[in-house]
């Protein structure tokens, strides 16, 4: 009976100690990915500003609305290449990602689901860009 308080203080730390992690998160997703622009035709009436009040620029990822659970506001991602949805042309946009970690700052439309949406500063390389499949690496999850 002595050694029951000490015991019920460590299972106390452990469940403690394992709420606190919280859920287990995905390292790594493969995704398809798009490409937008600051263009009010693709946002909203404030094309320069995302949905966190960050500036647009390269480096800034959009994420569909359930992917937000997954991959909240203030992650920090890799990107990498896997080719068209159609299997072409993988490595393509490697030399864009290739040393850059993005920042999941914005959303895309509810509509959207399991998606990602690469902010480029032209329209003509966010429509070479397409619909690509992406491997999404994360880096780091915002403090709570």
């Amino acid at each position: 009976m002595r050694g029951f308080p000490v015991v019920l203080f460590l299972l106390l730390a452990l469940a403690g100690a394992l709420a606190q992690t919280g859920p287990v998160r995905p390292k790594v997703l493969i995704l398809q990915g798009t490409a937008y622009t600051s263009s009010v035709r693709e946002t909203d009436s404030t094309p320069f500003v995302t949905a966190t009040g960050m500036r647009t620029r390269l480096g800034v990822l959009a994420v569909s609305p359930d992917l937000l659970k997954v991959l909240p506001y203030g992650t920090k991602v890799r990107l990498k290449d896997l080719g068209s949805v159609y299997g072409r042309g993988r490595g393509q946009f490697d030399a864009l990602f290739q040393g850059r970690v993005f920042v999941v700052a914005d959303v895309m439309h509810p509509r959207m689901r399991e998606k990602v949406d690469v902010w480029l500063p032209d329209r003509a390389t966010a429509l070479r860009f397409g619909r690509r499949l992406l491997q999404v690496e994360v880096v780091e999850y915002p403090r709570r």
